[in-house]
């Protein structure tokens, strides 16, 4: 029964952070579109594959216990090939100065995920070891990423308007984080639920923030045509800032 729960849990805990993590397709569908990054940042994108690349290679049995960190190892997965295909998409759209700061971001994170990899798997003979020394690290590297959201809750404030904090994203994102949390008090391991006991308290004042100011969101009158153009571009750019912000607040709850 325990191990059924801890699987209905994980499935649900996979799907809600796989979503988040396909969030910024928006973002980069602009950016595709627009054959230009914009305003856009990669740095995220990056620090969100080195998370995923820490949490997958922290769940295969080179570190953990055989499989036990199994879904671990899926919903990450697929967060390594979302996340660098975004890196791939900015750096080919970027400016020359761009695709520069790119790489001299990007190579020194891989750089550091190989070495902290060759080290837990040459340095430590035990499975206990390992898990302390990538698990720590990709605590750490989780727990940095929860700025963004404190970031856009600081806009819905000034603004006093959820217009762009996106009611979908921020329910997927308490899911994601309740779900993890308890996953991670199931197996009772604190390098699985310690990154969701930071995010579960964000997640629910994003929802109250939500519902404190959606009434001063504006609503479009119909009876006013489509927007101009240059509103339309501002107000998609912002969404897909906030979904960056979200996703990447999510990129440590699994």
């Amino acid at each position: 029964m325990a191990e059924t729960i801890r699987l209905a849990v994980a499935v649900l805990g996979n799907a809600a952070s796989v979503a988040l993590y396909a969030a910024p397709m928006v973002t980069f569908r602009r950016v595709i579109r627009k054959k230009s990054t914009e305003e856009f940042s990669c740095f995220p994108y990056i620090i969100g594959l080195l998370n995923c690349l820490l949490f997958t290679w922290y769940g295969l049995p080179v570190v953990s216990y055989k499989w036990e960190n199994f879904p671990l190892v899926t919903v990450n997965g697929v967060g390594i090939v979302l996340e660098l295909s975004y890196v791939l998409i900015y750096f080919w759209y970027a400016s020359a100065k761009g695709k520069v700061k790119v790489a001299m971001t990007a190579i020194p994170v891989l750089l550091v995920f190989s070495i902290i990899a060759a080290v837990s798997a040459f340095a430590f003979h035990d499975n206990h070891h390992r898990k302390l020394l990538v698990g720590s690290i990709g605590l750490g590297v989780s727990v940095t990423m929860y700025g963004s959201p404190l970031i856009v809750m600081k806009k819905v404030i000034q603004t006093k308007s959820v217009e762009f904090m996106p009611l979908p994203l921020s329910m997927c994102s308490f899911l994601a984080t309740v779900l993890w949390l308890i996953y991670g008090l199931l197996i009772r391991d604190i390098f699985v639920a310690g990154p969701s006991a930071v995010g579960t308290p964000l997640g629910i004042l994003q929802l109250v923030l939500y519902c404190k100011y959606r009434k001063g969101s504006v609503v479009e009158d119909p009876s006013k045509g489509d927007l101009e153009k240059g509103n339309l571009e501002k107000v998609e750019m912002e969404i897909g800032k906030v979904e960056m912000n979200v996703t990447n607040h999510m990129n440590g709850h699994s």
